[in-house]
């Protein structure tokens, strides 16, 4: 993986890698070689070598990457952050009226957009860091690309706004499953912490932990019981990150480990 924390290439070796991730900066992704599977709460997509993707910053996302067709997988990750989008559109008027949008974006490949990429490899694959200015060059050149694709994009690039007060029990009922810090989820659903505990406790009747725990579980109970899968296969995907753990929580609502599930 190149050392630009602006501009990078990322090369997966084994077998796959997982995480969950919030995606706090617009990214673009171009997909070289292998396959990245991306979960969202209501919808599941699969990308191949050659794809193009916009993720909208705030995205919230399990990301599994992995080898396609005996190659690894590579890919360049592109971030767009907001002083650089502020300072692009200080000098172009923007298209389209600014709306908060979380969509994720895929794009055909075409001669900018193939020309751009290419360009970017030499200097990925250099020993040395890329420089700040070039790297500054190429983002620009980046956003530009995206405008001209697609024009209306600048509703999404030129939105500066915080999240906004969204629906707290539809987002969790949906998003239970990431396991995100307290204060992630107070961001996104565009809360203060104490505003977010009191009107989860309104809604929910309980703590946030508390109800994120037990949903987890529930989730967890189903996937054993229903479709057979296995501990191992499950905790991570709920939203727990070690299976001691779970297998404790697990334990301790129903009465028995995850590994005696009665049949």
């Amino acid at each position: 993986m190149s050392r630009n924390n602006e501009i990078v290439l990322a090369c997966i070796e084994e077998k796959y890698f997982q995480r969950e991730v919030l995606i706090e900066q617009h990214a673009i992704v171009k997909i070289l070689s292998g396959e990245m599977r991306v979960v969202q709460a209501d919808k599941t997509y699969t990308f191949g070598a050659g794809d193009i993707i916009l993720f909208p910053r705030n995205t919230l996302a399990t990301v599994t990457k992995y080898p396609k067709d005996n190659h690894s997988y590579r890919s360049i990750l592109l971030y767009i952050n907001a002083e650089k989008l502020r300072n692009f559109y200080a000098k172009h008027e923007p298209n389209a009226k600014a709306v908060q949008d979380r969509r994720l974006r895929t794009f055909k490949s075409n001669a900018l957009f193939n020309s751009f990429f290419t360009s970017l490899l030499p200097y990925l694959e250099m020993e040395s860091e890329l420089p700040l200015n070039i790297a500054d060059i190429k983002i620009e050149e980046a956003i530009s690309i995206l405008r001209n694709v697609k024009p209306d994009i600048d509703s999404l690039l030129a939105n500066f706004e915080q999240p906004g007060k969204l629906n707290l029990a539809d987002f969790m009922e949906k998003n239970y499953m990431f396991n995100l810090p307290m204060a992630k989820f107070c961001y996104l659903t565009g809360r203060s912490m104490t505003t977010f505990k009191k009107d989860f406790k309104n809604i929910f009747g309980s703590t946030p932990q508390r109800w994120l725990t037990a949903k987890r579980l529930d989730l967890a109970h189903q996937e054993l019981t229903k479709k057979g899968k296995k501990p191992i296969e499950v905790y991570f995907e709920v939203g727990f990150e070690n299976l001691s753990h779970f297998s404790y929580a697990f334990k301790k609502q129903f009465g028995y480990t995850p590994t005696a599930i009665p049949r």
